[in-house]
């Protein structure tokens, strides 16, 4: 592994924060009433055939058995989480789902471990620590701390089973990769993961949603929708392998920490009147957090085997 390779993920994954940061101006600007889960269905068909023009002509694009089985997992994981996201948005407030969506970073550092990809790292611990509690303190403003609190029911614990599932997403694919499983291309990874759980959030969609609500959609629906598949899955999911290919499962995840503080300075170019001082603190310790990992990453301390993470084209 080149010193250059970290420092391509760690960017990789910044640009990641912002695109998902990004997106999510654009989700609202969907028509109400369509079905969430069919449309993400949807998005992962679309990035899957983006991404499948690269990768059709690759001699290793078919995964062997033991691959083939690992991808139905991971599919799996997006499945699960997807599902537990949208069954909770309407039950659990956006500070409780928020709260618990920063125990991802945390989540995949311990499965990490479980699995053998993470190495014994207080640093790490305390540095995605620093992160999560500047990552709540984003969303506290952002709820404007009242009218909002934070509860633990059945709903927020099967959006806290879905944290489980997306942490485990990362941690599986470098535990395929150190075993051989997986193809080195962070393209063919990309692919067969959204394949599977284009599938399996389909299946879910037709057990949960009705089919006729998808002829609301409109043409620009359907564009914005592409939109979203193409760089919002596709391109943040190749981000993700690349990175995962290189990187530890906990420091990759560790990028959701920025995703809040992308949205904030959206809000500051939209809505400047609504930004003051109480934003600053966990802006502070966001930066500080990714600061802690590019400086990690620049004394060799990733902790990662080397990968091939370059999308093949054949």
């Amino acid at each position: 592994m080149t010193t250059s390779e970290p420092k391509s993920a760690h960017a990789g994954m910044s640009l990641w924060a912002l695109i998902v940061g990004l997106s999510f101006p654009a989700v609202g600007l969907l028509s109400e009433g369509l079905p969430p889960l069919f449309l993400t269905a949807i998005r992962f068909a679309i990035a899957a055939i983006a991404i499948g023009v690269l990768v059709w002509r690759a001699p290793d694009r078919r995964p062997g058995l033991p691959g083939l089985a690992l991808y139905a997992v991971m599919g799996l994981c997006l499945a699960g989480f997807f599902g537990a996201m949208f069954w909770a948005a309407h039950q659990v407030s956006a500070l409780s789902m928020a709260t618990l969506y920063v125990s991802v970073p945390l989540l995949a550092y311990a499965l990490g471990r479980i699995l053998g990809v993470e190495r014994p790292d207080v640093a790490l611990l305390v540095t995605l620590a620093v992160g999560a509690a500047g990552a709540l303190a984003l969303a506290w403003v952002g709820s404007d701390g009242v009218g909002d609190s934070f509860e633990f029911g059945l709903a927020e614990g099967l959006f806290f089973l879905g944290c489980v599932a997306s942490a485990l997403y990362p941690v599986l694919s470098k535990w395929g990769l150190q075993r051989g499983w997986l193809s080195n291309s962070a393209a063919l990874r990309t692919f067969w993961s959204l394949v599977a759980g284009g599938v399996l959030i389909g299946f879910l969609g037709l057990a949960l949603e009705p089919i006729p609500a998808l002829t609301r959609m409109t043409v620009f629906d359907f564009l914005l929708v592409a939109y979203l598949g193409v760089f919002s899955s596709g391109v943040t999911f190749w981000l993700i392998q690349r990175g995962t290919g290189v990187l530890t499962p906990g420091t990759v995840t560790a990028y959701t920490y920025l995703v809040p503080f992308v949205s904030m300075l959206i809000l500051f170019v939209t809505e400047p009147d609504t930004i003051g001082w109480e934003w600053l603190p966990g802006s502070l310790a966001v930066i500080l957090a990714i600061v802690l990992l590019l400086r990690r990453s620049a004394s060799g301390r990733s902790g990662a085997p080397a990968t091939d993470s370059r999308p093949t084209t054949g």
